[in-house]
């Protein structure tokens, strides 16, 4: 065997034995894309206002409404779905808002008023043990 041919084999063995390591870093899983149960904050940070904005939780960004005393809780992305602005609760009218161009959600995520066609994601939540936790649904 010729010495470049030996180098040459070398080399795309180095490639392709490390090709399974470079695909798992840009691999867009994270640990919220596993189904697992995620903490995004306290029970008494969301009972302060009623809502709790975990912008960088390791669910992404999370908007959860309720307080802890309450029968449910409602938690969503509050990333709209159609300019990528924050959308805000608002309480009175059990409705999330956009300030940007006005679309607005239910409690469910699904569009009430456009100009977003995509519903916010949902999520799964829960308090226990005094943490607020998510998980996608």
């Amino acid at each position: 065997m010729k010495r470049r041919d030996f180098v040459n084999w070398v080399g795309l063995g180095l490639i392709a034995s490390s090709l399974p390591v470079a695909i798992a870093a840009c691999s867009s899983q994270t640990p919220s894309a596993t189904g697992d149960w995620q903490t995004v904050g306290t029970s008494a940070d969301l009972d302060k206002t009623g809502q709790l904005l975990a912008k960088n939780s390791p669910a992404g960004p999370v908007l959860v409404v309720g307080t802890s005393k309450g029968a449910s809780l409602t938690a969503v992305n509050p990333t709209c779905t159609h300019a990528g602005c924050t959308v805000a609760w608002k309480a009175e009218a059990k409705k999330f808002a956009c300030p940007c161009h006005g679309s607005e959600f239910g409690v469910d995520g699904k569009v009430l008023k456009g100009p977003a066609t995509e519903a916010l994601k949902t999520y799964a939540a829960k308090i226990e043990s005094n943490s607020v936790q998510v998980k996608p649904t």
